[in-house]
């Protein structure tokens, strides 16, 4: 039997111990797919990220627990999740409220059409590529 598939999206232009857990916990659940935020979907939301696509590839592809690591093209997870049609998407707590609510709803609703589940662990407090930049600029 084929091992269950797992969708994991993240910008990881920062990547912090935050990030480790999501993989973490989606390495338990089976495959981990990473649908890595390409720069001008990050762009579309925030900032250009500090390490391009490919930079930020080769770091996700080499933690421990990732499979593959596929581009994300914009905030909405539909084409994604619909391309691969995993048995789990893994996404932190901190989508539960504020701008990703409503990509939440969404991905719900997707994923429940074959039966696929949302996984949120809880969100790592006190860690955030905000956070680290802000850190960065307080100290120059």
């Amino acid at each position: 039997m084929a091992e269950d598939l797992v969708y994991v999206p993240m910008a990881a232009d920062i990547v912090h111990p935050g990030h480790i857990n999501i993989i973490r916990i989606a390495a338990e659940h089976g495959r981990v797919i990473v649908g890595l935020f390409t720069d001008e979907a990050i762009a579309s939301y925030k900032r250009v990220p500090y390490m391009p696509y490919e930079q930020r590839k080769i770091v996700i592809e080499n933690i421990k627990g990732v499979s593959e690591v596929v581009p994300q093209l914009t905030r909405d997870y539909e084409d994604n999740l619909r391309k691969y049609k995993p048995r789990y998407m893994v996404h932190g707590t901190d989508w539960r409220e504020g701008p990703l609510a409503a990509v939440r709803e969404k991905a719900i609703k997707v994923m429940a059409e074959w039966g696929g589940e949302i996984v949120e662990p809880e969100y790592t407090k006190g860690v955030s590529s905000s956070m680290i930049m802000q850190k960065i600029k307080e100290r120059q």
